[in-house]
């Protein structure tokens, strides 16, 4: 029910920059910028500050907006907050748009990515393909432009961390470590308790693997939380850190891996157990299952893994070459079954599936008669949408009256 079109890397990366907070540009950057771009409106009236006229990168980006789009959802970069503030957000994540006007909140994944923007969604299904083709031209011109004048680039010292965030990380990962440890000592001492359907062995696996996995978000958290404080402290702008916020490219766990902790290696969803008699490698003693000998990465990649660290890491890599390829012959062998077993199906007028000799395969295409270009990321009618749209016209025609229009 989403756009299958959208914005992606640099698309998403320059709407961020143009948009969050209160980012600013001259009188002659802003027309400079909208020449290059390609973007003729009429202009609003400009903010001045000491004297000095200025545009903000969200009035720019409201002449590409439809005049009477009324719309609010939450980004990307929302944090979750246990209370939503909505308008009042102190991360600019909650999306405002009034009368067309980029009132609150930052342009991101989630208001014009493919299968996930909720704003080109509404200006499709509202406005039409075309008008949704002309926005996303305009928006890509203008937010390229943006990304070329202020300069966007990532490099190692995005993934830097401080001593006392490295510490905190090393405390995490030992502390895991000895929980591994308790865990075997309880299993060999028959005190481990099975869970239900699973025997003795299996449980010990799944409890390390979970005890590890949270180890590496908790190291993941911090590491996020460092990066985050260091942007907003020394006012630095972490690329990476955008671009996995705000859905452009990556995500927080490749941040984690590069910055914190790679974590477990696993081949067929297990720890690795393969290898030699009774151990993986012949580093290890016989029968050593502790997180190290069983393929657990401790260390980041910005820092680099030892040689043990480096050949469980290429066997869970090999794992994911291969299921590359053998995913691809069986998806396109399952594509070529499908087509022969329904090229003969067609919807006819009165809305049944039948074959070529009229018998109906189905009543309602689908089973519920919708068209999935037409429905709401799979509901056919979104009631919450509905009312937000009938709220936000009689706020924005309240706005109006009172302005004494």
């Amino acid at each position: 029910g989403g756009p299958i079109i959208g914005g992606i890397h640099d698309h998403i990366s320059g709407a961020y920059l143009l948009t969050h907070g209160d980012t600013k540009f001259t009188k002659e950057e802003a027309f400079d910028i909208l020449y290059k771009a390609q973007i003729s409106a009429e202009l609003p009236e400009p903010i001045v500050e000491n004297g000095k006229e200025y545009y903000t990168g969200k009035q720019l980006f409201s002449l590409l907006l439809p005049k009477d789009l009324n719309l609010t959802y939450k980004a990307k970069i929302c944090k979750k907050c246990a209370e939503c503030k909505k308008e009042d957000c102190e991360y600019d994540a909650y999306v405002v748009i009034r009368n067309g006007q980029l009132i609150k909140g930052t342009m991101d994944e989630k208001s014009f990515g493919a299968f996930a923007g909720e704003l080109l969604d509404r200006i499709v299904k509202d406005y039409g393909a075309d008008e949704a083709r002309k926005f996303l031209d305009s928006i890509t011109k203008l937010v390229i432009e943006v990304i070329n004048r202020r300069g966007f680039s990532t490099g190692i010292d995005d993934e830097d961390l401080s001593k006392e965030a490295e510490d905190r990380i090393q405390e995490i990962l030992v502390n895991a470590e000895e929980r591994v440890k308790k865990l075997i000592n309880a299993y060999e001492e028959g005190i481990l308790e099975e869970l239900p359907g699973r025997t003795l062995e299996e449980t010990l696996e799944m409890r390390i693997m979970q005890v590890l996995s949270e180890a590496r978000d908790k190291a993941g958290s911090i590491a996020n939380e460092y990066l985050e404080e260091e942007s907003e402290m020394r006012g630095k702008v972490n690329s990476a850190r955008i671009m996995a916020t705000t859905g452009a490219r990556g995500s927080l766990l490749n941040l984690t891996q590069m910055a914190a902790c790679v974590g477990q290696q696993a081949v067929r969803g297990e720890r690795i157990k393969r290898g030699y008699i009774g151990r993986t490698l012949p580093h290890f003693k016989k029968g050593d299952i502790s997180a190290r000998a069983k393929g657990f990465v401790k260390s980041s990649y910005k820092k680099g893994l030892d040689p043990l660290e480096y050949f469980f890491h290429s066997m869970g890599g090999r794992e994911g070459l291969v299921d590359t390829a053998v995913r691809t012959s069986q998806s396109g062998y399952m594509q070529r079954r499908l087509i022969n077993a329904l090229q003969d199906l067609k919807v006819e007028y009165d809305n049944t599936v039948r074959d070529t000799r009229g018998v109906i395969v189905e009543f309602k295409h689908g089973e519920d008669g919708a068209d999935p270009s037409k429905t709401d990321w799979g509901k056919t009618v979104n009631v919450r949408k509905i009312i937000d749209k009938v709220i936000s016209r009689r706020e924005a025609k309240a706005v109006v009256k009172e302005r004494g229009g």
